[in-house]
């Protein structure tokens, strides 16, 4: 069944222990997940009636309000949906957009980033008659909101970090500040919301530790954001980040698997705890078997032990080289 039948399905006909859900939740009774979400899919299903039209993605500029940064989109990360819209012919579920007065474009595309993306993908790449399929909504901007929030919500692509980003932004220009009243209308607990904005006062220095920003999650926050408010712990953990940042880089021009979301936040975390965070220790491995310890201090740079072993002089130094040439690259960054 389509998410849009879905919506309808559950405006109809709910069933009745939904209703007895959402009856409690309003006498004052704590509110089951099920009974936030068929309000959100009620509140959706009473914008969304209208028929749908097709169109060109170059008619449609991109509401600003939504979650998603269309700007880190790419083919790699909208794949899938490319495939499923060059099937069909087109995108199954409709967009949707909204009229724009005295703009350079008619519409304004306020849900269907992803889809509007993978269309214009498509019609420059050997598919120019495939069009977007849209419904027109009359919306404000709170509206516009609240209806993307809940389409957001079903999708695993956004970031936990472009959620905080919008919901923040959402709080100062639709609720006067006051983030009990976004959690109201978004049907999202007040704490919740308040872990999603805490990611926006993470700084950049130290975002670019992680891999992607997907990887940065909400609970990774509740760990960061303690030490990131102390000047002093969060002078070590951004020197963490740099290096984290550059070993990164290294194993992606490698392409070695990059490091997770948990073992950065874990390092950073350690680099806030460490008395001098200055030594790091790792084994020397060559053909599969460990054959001694490198060292990395800040001061002293490399210092390197090697154990006995049969292994020819061309063997060891094929596996100290890339030890070496990672020193190299984060000697140059630090100096940056």
């Amino acid at each position: 069944m389509s998410r849009r039948s879905l919506i309808g399905e559950a405006l109809a006909a709910p069933a009745p222990s939904l209703v007895s859900d959402v009856e409690a939740s309003q006498s004052g009774a704590a509110r089951t997940f099920t009974a936030r979400r068929l309000e959100g899919f009620t509140e959706a299903a009473r914008m969304v009636k209208r028929p749908t039209i097709r169109l060109k993605p170059s008619e449609c500029s991109i509401w600003p309000g939504n979650a998603r940064d269309y700007a880190l989109l790419t083919e790699d990360r909208v794949r899938s949906l490319i495939d499923s819209i060059q099937a069909e012919n087109g995108n199954r579920i409709p967009v949707v957009v909204r009229r724009t007065k005295n703009a350079a474009l008619e519409y304004e595309l306020v849900i269907g980033t992803r889809r509007h993306w993978a269309v214009s993908w498509l019609n420059a790449n050997h598919y120019p008659d495939i069009e977007l399929v849209a419904i027109i909504e009359d919306l404000d901007d709170e509206a516009a909101f609240r209806l993307a929030d809940i389409e957001n919500r079903e999708r695993e692509d956004i970031s936990d970090l472009e959620r905080g980003a919008n919901y923040k932004a959402a709080v100062d220009a639709y609720y006067d500040g006051v983030q009990a009243r976004l959690a109201d209308r978004v049907k999202l607990s007040k704490s919740m919301l308040s872990r999603y904005i805490g990611l926006t006062e993470i700084p950049q220095s130290i975002i670019c530790a992680f891999s992607s920003p997907m990887d940065l999650q909400v609970r990774h926050g509740d760990k960061l954001l303690p030490a990131l408010r102390n000047p002093v712990l969060r002078e070590k953990m951004e020197a963490a980040a740099r290096e984290i940042a550059t070993e990164q880089s290294f194993r992606q021009s490698g392409d070695e698997e990059p490091i997770s979301g948990a073992d950065v936040v874990a390092r950073l975390i350690k680099a806030t705890t460490s008395r001098t965070g200055r030594v790091q220790k790792a084994t020397i491995e060559a053909n599969g078997s460990t054959i001694g310890q490198v060292e990395r201090d800040r001061a002293r740079g490399l210092t390197i032990t090697l154990n006995p072993t049969n292994l020819s002089a061309d063997d060891i130094l094929e596996a100290l080289r890339p030890l070496i040439e990672r020193a190299k690259i984060m000697k140059r960054s630090a100096r940056q």
